[in-house]
Formats: structure tokens, sequence, C-alpha cells
């Protein structure tokens, strides 16, 4: 018997269900484990995790200092460690400077602090473009910077992985590190967004 259903036609969200159900009803998957990996990622490691080192950077100049220079023993002071993130740089943003991160040889990126990399991160069109034509590729990414600020391009690797220090919001000096929390994307953090 064939299918009707075009799995084309399916949502990411569906066919990812969908595929979960049938690796589970064949004994190939256990659902706990399954939502234990789920959990996980949503959780303990992901953006979340990345803005939390962001605002305590904003709120604290002597941790901001110590995750300027030694990334990853800044970010482990924080409970944040672990496969992907055994050496992160951290690059910070300045009203004159703009870092932006990519991967120019697969997809290499800084799991503990960020989480799974985007689609579009992995894109080869992205990879490649960003380097070339940094200014544009950030426009069309909705980010305009004036042509007074410096642009530099970051090649994250399998040896180090790079987080950016975005500028803090104006009017943020009386906000909390869980306010600040809040306004922190995993896109500021590459360097696509502010």
């Amino acid at each position: 018997m064939t299918s009707s259903i075009n799995p084309d036609r399916l949502s990411p969200a569906l066919r990812t269900e969908a595929l979960e159900q049938l690796l589970t009803e064949r004994g190939l998957v256990d659902p706990a484990v399954m939502d234990k990996f789920i959990s996980t990622y949503e959780n303990d490691v992901g953006p979340l995790n990345g803005a939390k080192v962001v605002a305590k950077a904003w709120t604290d100049p002597e941790y901001r200092a110590r995750l300027l220079a030694e990334g990853t023993g800044a970010i482990k002071e924080l409970g944040f460690a672990g496969p992907q993130g055994e050496h992160i740089v951290v690059l910070e943003n300045t009203a004159a400077l703009h870092n932006v991160v990519t991967c120019t040889l697969c997809s290499c990126y800084p799991w503990p602090v960020l989480g799974l990399p985007p689609s579009w991160y992995k894109d080869p069109v992205y990879r490649a473009r960003i380097v070339r034509e940094p200014r544009t590729v950030l426009a069309e990414m909705g980010l305009e910077l004036v042509a007074d600020v410096e642009v530099k391009v970051w090649d994250s690797s399998s040896e180090v992985r790079y987080l950016v220090l975005p500028l803090r919001p104006a009017g943020t000096e009386g906000a909390s590190e869980e306010e600040l929390t809040a306004l922190v994307t995993r896109d500021m953090m590459v360097g696509v967004a502010r």
C-alpha cells in the first residue's frame, strides 16, 4: 500500500514527529532518551547559556575582563562546558568594530553556549559569502552597519570556536542580569544581529 501523503509537503516539525514515531514503533529509539536529548538542548545547552554569559559580562566588569582574556575558563565558571566548547575565544563588538563568525570548512560552532547551529550557518552560500562580502550578507540578514564601523570575519575551526560579546543595548544601564539575558539572541552572539 502506498501513502497518498507527499512528505515534501509536510512541515519539518511534522516530518520529525513522524520519523520519531516510526523509529519508536520499530524499537529503534527510546522515547525517554529522545526526551532527554531534547530537554538537554532546549534547557542545558543552547543560546540561553550564551545569553547568560553575555549578561554577566555586561554587568560584571571583572568577569568581562576574564571572559575576553580566557573565554573558555570564564564560560566554565558559569557551568557551561562540553564537546565543541573546548576552546572558545570571545570577541568584543564595539562602536567601531563589529565581529561576525563563520566556519568556512564545515560548521564548527560553540555548542555549550549556542546550542546546535542554525541551518543558515551551515549553508555553503553563507559560509562563502560572509567572508567575501560581509556587509552585503549582514544587510540581507537585517543588520545595516554604518560605513565607519569595521567588520571583521572570524573563521571557526575544530581547534577554536568564537562567541561574539555584543554591544550592550543603550538604555539598559539599570537592568538586572536576568532582564539582560532576555535581550540577547543567538544571532547577536554569532554577529549577524545587534
